[in-house]
């Protein structure tokens, strides 16, 4: 049985939702998974196929290592009873990943590294991580770590490809991109477009948060009658809110919104833009097309496939304010490009991303790393 470990399933951050999204996704004559989680905010899905293992989880660092520890236990005593035949671990967090035991195969799912969070990917540097340097240094060493550990890595886009190269040349490396679920992420023309621009994702220095607020700034100087909508919350929440409350009306801070709601928010906006410097595979960006809508963002490895240029959107040089500005009102004042650009996403999205081929791929993948 493949067993995946995501000890922080029940969460609503990326890895938690692309895990949900995976299970959500698979048919019901799909071969049975295990899944071993945390037990904090359990709650039935719905998922068939699907057994639960849920490890007690004390909270802080010490926690993690308790439940890593209880995690190795649980793994050796699944191995013993002929239950483990490849493991597919989901990072970060790391400390899990120390503590696994070479009973079955490993697959490793690196949403991101350290590597590119941390703004050492790029040259010239792009940002600076929230870390120490110290800190970033034994991140990286557990990375290597657990990557020596694996069979197979796995990583969402070709950014997260080529930063996995620097961990390790002798590792196979397969893209299994981020997916949107297209069904549910559809456009509502009843819905009335009251948003010029809508930002969402996490209020964070590595998620553009300062060059945010640059735009935005731009935007209501240039159209002072812009109506912007910022979805998204984080640690760097403070500084949006005290550059940005003051251009109210023209621009909203929303905080942190329930995921169910999320989608009114894309369907009343007409563009999307992105000041991010890192994601895994952004997937504010793929719902948003999902629903129609012109993506405007740095220009990116991440973005490669995504955002295709003069398609389904534009990729501007990053750090380039003034040309995203214009990138920006260029859509705001052209209703029949954003439909075309939007239909084009629309299109990429479903094509692409959907779920239903992307979670067939990771069975396939699965069968054949328990066949190594």
């Amino acid at each position: 049985m493949n067993v995946i470990i995501c000890p922080e399933f029940y969460g609503v951050h990326g890895i938690a939702r692309y895990v949900q999204s995976y299970l959500a996704a698979r048919p019901a004559d799909a071969p049975r998974v295990c899944l071993i989680a945390a037990d904090e905010e359990v709650r039935d899905m719905g998922f068939t196929n699907v057994d639960f293992v849920h490890l007690p989880k004390p909270p802080g660092r010490l926690g993690l290592i308790r439940w890593s520890l209880a995690l190795r236990r649980e793994l050796k005593r699944m191995a013993a009873a002929g239950q483990v035949t490849v493991m597919n671990l989901h990072i970060p967090p790391l400390l899990p990943g120390l503590f696994i035991p070479a009973v079955a195969p490993l697959v490793v799912t690196a949403h991101t590294t350290y590597l590119g969070m941390s703004g050492q990917f790029y040259e010239p540097r792009q940002f600076e991580g929230q870390w120490p340097w110290i800190s970033v240094a034994i991140k990286k060493w557990f990375e290597h770590i657990i990557f020596g550990k694996a069979s197979l890595l796995l990583t969402l886009t070709e950014q997260g490809r080529q930063e996995l190269l620097r961990y390790r040349q002798d590792k196979r490396i397969e893209l299994v991109p981020n997916g949107v679920a297209a069904d549910r992420f559809t456009p509502d023309p009843s819905v009335v477009k009251d948003v010029d621009v809508l930002f969402a994702g996490r209020i964070e220095r590595r998620k553009g948060s300062r060059p945010m607020v640059e735009v935005c700034k731009a935007l209501v100087a240039a159209k002072p009658d812009i109506r912007i909508s910022i979805v998204g919350y984080g640690d760097d929440m403070d500084h949006v809110t005290a550059e940005l409350a003051p251009l109210a009306p023209a621009v909203t801070l929303h905080g942190k919104v329930p995921f169910a709601e999320v989608l009114q928010h894309y369907r009343r906006s007409k563009v999307y833009a992105s000041t991010s410097y890192y994601e895994g595979l952004p997937g504010t960006c793929l719902e948003a097309m999902a629903v129609g809508l012109p993506a405007v963002v740095w220009d990116y490895l991440f973005y490669e496939h995504v955002v295709i240029q003069g398609k389904s959107g534009c990729r501007v040089p990053p750090n380039n304010i003034q040309e995203f500005v214009l990138r920006v009102l260029d859509f705001v004042g052209a209703a029949d490009a954003c439909k075309a650009f939007g239909e084009t996403g629309m299109q990429i999205a479903q094509s692409k991303f959907n779920w239903r081929a992307i979670a067939a791929s990771l069975d396939g993948l699965m069968s054949l790393a328990d066949d190594s």
